[in-house]
């Protein structure tokens, strides 16, 4: 395929998620990416999840297929010079350490920009890099924390749950990912590249959305909603007589098709408690008491197939493996195989050009380009 990135060289001297996730987007649209890694033990990921083979796992597949892996020790005349190389030609460079550590190795942005002055440097940190907490790490689970992400999730009477997935991390990835190709496009048009600064916490900051708008708004903590809407009723997990199901109701009309058409209730549909969705939500423990018990009642398939008939949104709670093993899932999903190297299942890039979807290399083995780069730099 000819992808949007093809040409476009990109160094990554990230670690763990959201630096490797941001470079990797850029792989799968057709970037050349050649990720740094310390030698011996490499990305600390490599050593996170399920093994699939040494210094493999799932967590480091997750983020980077489709690079290239090179061993550098940056503390190293060797190792300095090897990047110095690699970014004279390079259009991007991606790093996630602490403020000041690559300025001490004399590979900072300005060291860089004056070996290549179209360079876009992005620079991923846990907090604000000028700000007063600059010198701490970041983490997903404590941002998850510190910038009220956990406490939009949880039921109403328990305690702040953090998100199954490392959510701060993700956002932070692909907003980093954004300001990249922005700055790439700017860069192709001036002449000029540029530093990019991005934080876990400005991005947990920016995923809270309307409901940080909403707690700006009454200067007060916004409650727990649990697998229920905060702001759209009936929305959320219902249980049918055999099992649960979702049930995304968000406009009057799909709320009275459920009422008439599904459950035989036209007296919810016309009570005027629940006649606008913010008097639903205004008298949302009585409605989803009413639904909860007619619900209860009726057999999941039945229920979904007729929700699907009249045009309600609603599905099954699948398991994570269902999910996958699904039939949906198979554009999605792929087995890398290739000789000498263990069968590892993963995931393709979730665009298509043209009608097709781009192609997904195997994640590197720890060092497995050392030679190649070293010899050739950039060629592939």
């Amino acid at each position: 395929m000819n992808l949007p990135l093809e040409g476009v060289r990109v160094l990554d001297l990230s670690r763990v998620l959201a630096g490797p996730l941001s470079a990797m987007v850029l792989a799968d649209l057709g970037a050349n990416v050649i990720k740094v890694e310390r030698p011996g033990s490499g990305d600390g990921t490599r050593d996170w999840g399920v093994e699939l083979g040494p210094r493999e796992s799932t967590y480091f597949h997750a983020f980077n297929r489709s690079k290239r892996s090179v061993t550098a020790d940056l503390g190293s005349p060797e190792g300095q010079g090897l990047v110095r190389s690699l970014v004279a030609e390079a259009d991007v460079v991606v790093e996630n350490y602490l403020p000041g550590t690559l300025e001490r190795f004399g590979l900072g942005y300005e060291d860089l920009r004056a070996v290549n002055p179209r360079l876009v440097y992005c620079a991923i940190s846990g907090y604000d890099s000028a700000g007063p907490e600059a010198g701490r790490a970041g983490y997903d689970l404590v941002l998850q924390g510190e910038t009220g992400v956990m406490a939009t999730n949880g039921e109403a009477d328990g305690a702040p749950l953090k998100l199954g997935l490392p959510v701060v991390d993700l956002f932070t990835g692909m907003y980093a990912a954004q300001a990249m190709l922005a700055a790439l496009l700017r860069a192709h048009r001036s002449g000029a590249g540029c530093r990019i600064d991005v934080s876990l916490a400005d991005c947990g900051l920016a995923m809270t959305s309307y409901y940080g708008i909403e707690a700006m708004v009454q200067r007060a903590e916004m409650p727990r909603y649990g697998n229920m809407h905060s702001s759209i009723v009936p929305y959320g997990v219902f249980n049918a007589a055999d099992g649960p199901f979702v049930l995304a109701a968000g406009t009057t009309a799909q709320y009275s098709k459920l009422c008439i058409d599904i459950l035989c209730r036209p007296d919810l549909a016309d009570d005027e408690r629940f006649a606008t969705n913010l008097s639903r939500v205004r008298h949302r423990a009585v409605l989803l008491d009413e639904l909860g018990r007619a619900f209860s009642e009726r057999e999941r398939d039945r229920l979904l197939a007729q929700m699907a008939e009249c045009g309600v949104p609603a599905g099954r709670v699948e398991g994570l493996f269902a999910a996958l093993d699904s039939g949906r899932a198979e554009a999605m999903t792929t087995v890398h195989r290739e000789p000498g190297k263990p069968d590892a299942p993963g995931f393709l890039p979730p665009w298509r050009f043209d009608g097709s979807r781009p192609p997904a290399q195997r994640p590197p083995q720890l060092g497995e380009h050392d030679h190649d780069v070293r010899q050739g730099l950039w060629k592939t």
